[in-house]
């Protein structure tokens, strides 16, 4: 399972200031933090900064990469930021995200090529968000197709299907794992990713519905997660459920992890 470490997003309390007077210290123990917890890439979003974001999403990376030897997931709205963000990242980066919306595909194919990304490929049309696995999977199956026909290598794209809120729709959860079985069925070396705490907006226990929807995900297929990597119960249910689903060789990293106290 990949882990995305979704901390350091400006529209955090803590983080937005820190980007604004350019506190390198926290951003850098945040990023070490999220790393020794098991995050595999930082994802880096400074979208709250409109005007901004082309000239503190650089700093951003620059910063955590002279701390961590981890590649970043750099998560704008803005390609020109993005870009400015790529052109210092160091290694392969990741970007968040491509799209079936025609403007934002144009903007964002170049640079995946350019900077030879690995990348989110989110399942939105210009028609709106799909409702439905089928939808889901149409959207996916268009996008993987133009991607790949564009030179995009299988195993650098990173399909999210969209979680949405169960207390809006009792269907969406359901949906989302349908589409994410088919996805994985129908495109072998492709993957999932999603950022699942949309999955309890609104709902109360909002940790325990998230570990609880990330076994269930991880049971169909989705091999990576946009997640606080802090989070040790949630940690811990990954482990649990990569072990139990025999990607644990021998159980050895469960029982690693035991002996380190992380279950606690």
């Amino acid at each position: 399972m990949l882990i995305v470490g979704e901390r350091i997003n400006a529209s955090r309390k803590n983080i937005k200031p820190a980007i604004e007077t350019r506190d390198a210290g926290l951003i850098v123990k945040e990023a070490t933090d999220q790393v020794n917890a098991g995050a595999h890439l930082v994802d880096v979003n400074a979208g709250v900064f409109v005007k901004k974001e082309v000239e503190y999403l650089p700093w951003l990376v620059e910063t955590i990469q002279a701390a961590v030897d981890v590649p970043l997931c750099v998560d704008s709205p803005d390609p020109k930021a993005i870009e400015a963000a790529l052109a210092v990242h160091k290694g392969q980066p990741m970007i968040n995200s491509i799209s079936l919306e025609e403007k934002r595909f144009e903007e964002i194919l170049p640079l995946i090529g350019k900077y030879k990304a690995k990348v989110v490929a989110l399942c939105m049309s210009d028609k709106g968000m799909p409702k439905t696995a089928d939808e889901r999977y149409d959207i996916a199956a268009e996008l993987i197709e133009r991607l790949t026909k564009a030179g995009v290598p299988l195993g650098d794209i990173y399909v999210d299907p969209l979680v949405m809120a169960v207390s809006t729709d009792s269907s969406f959860g359901i949906e989302f794992l349908r589409a994410v079985r088919r996805i994985m069925e129908g495109h072998p070396g492709v993957h999932t990713i999603c950022g699942l705490s949309n999955i309890s907006y609104g709902l109360p226990l909002r940790k325990q519905i998230n570990q609880i929807f990330a076994s269930m995900a991880m049971a169909v297929g989705l091999d990576a997660l946009i997640i606080d990597p802090l989070d040790t119960k949630m940690m811990a249910n990954i482990l649990t459920a990569e072990t139990l689903m025999g990607g644990d060789p021998y159980c050895a990293g469960y029982l690693a992890a035991y002996r380190e106290g992380r279950f606690e």
